[in-house]
């Protein structure tokens, strides 16, 4: 078998963590994705069983019953053994509109100038990338995305804001991302989406999954305004492309 070797902690009574080698790498991830889904298939149909994916780990949590740990970390390495030739759950590359006008991108200016880039270029290579959804976290629907190019790789700031207004796209180190809600943040702060990310009101809060793929593309402040207006009654829908057959 070729599947990475895994690691299996106890996190509590109803929590057990599987993790996997501590790499930002596709193939770990697909790894951890193909488990999950076998998983919920087969031997953890149950409802009250909860898993959260991530990087290179995978979070199992009971809702109503403690977990027995020697009997379920059996049981665990057992499943693994078995995955070899379970099929790729499907995903999708979901292609999100950013307005990058500079009342939006409020670092913008100054990214351009720690990179000797002009903001054209930022925008170009920003938009170049395919970013791979990492986790969901920190906030409901805020997705980590790996995929930054080198060249646009910039630190976090040294001092967050109190408030980073909803929608706002950030770049920090080898990452990027979307707050889907207002929030602090020490991101740098490049522009817009105009797509809701995370609705509570909805049966699927939060449309995209770990494993799916972003792609950006560059939007004017009016095409911004109209998604926005667009998204509030509904008629708005992002594109999404499967990506795994």
């Amino acid at each position: 078998m070729n599947s990475p070797e895994i690691n299996i902690k106890s996190f509590g009574v109803h929590s057990i963590l599987i993790e996997w080698p501590n790499e930002v790498k596709e193939h770990i991830l697909e790894t951890i994705l193909r488990f999950e889904s076998f998983l919920r298939s087969d031997p953890l149909t149950d409802k009250d069983w909860e898993m959260v994916p991530s990087y290179n780990s995978l979070l199992l949590i009971n809702r109503k019953k403690s977990i027995d740990f020697n009997s379920i970390s059996k049981d665990i390495n057992t499943w693994y053994n078995q995955l070899e030739d379970t099929a790729k759950p499907a995903r999708y590359l979901w292609r999100l509109p950013v307005s990058y006008d500079l009342e939006f991108g409020l670092d913008l200016q100054e990214v351009s100038e720690k990179l000797n880039k002009s903001i054209p270029e930022i925008i170009a290579m920003h938009t170049a990338t395919h970013y791979t959804v990492y986790g969901i976290g920190f906030l409901p629907g805020f997705m980590y995305l790996g995929g930054l190019i080198k060249e646009l790789e910039v630190p976090r700031k040294v001092t967050p804001r109190s408030k980073v207004v909803k929608g706002a796209v950030g770049i920090a180190g080898k990452q990027a991302g979307i707050y889907p809600q207002e929030s602090p943040g020490g991101w740098n702060i490049i522009g817009n989406c105009s797509v809701p990310i995370f609705d509570a009101t909805k049966e699927n809060p939060c449309f995209v999954n770990v494993g799916d793929k972003i792609e950006f593309y560059a939007i004017s402040r009016a095409e911004h305004n109209l998604h926005k207006i667009e998204a509030e009654v509904g008629i708005y829908k992002p594109e999404k492309i499967k990506i795994d057959a």
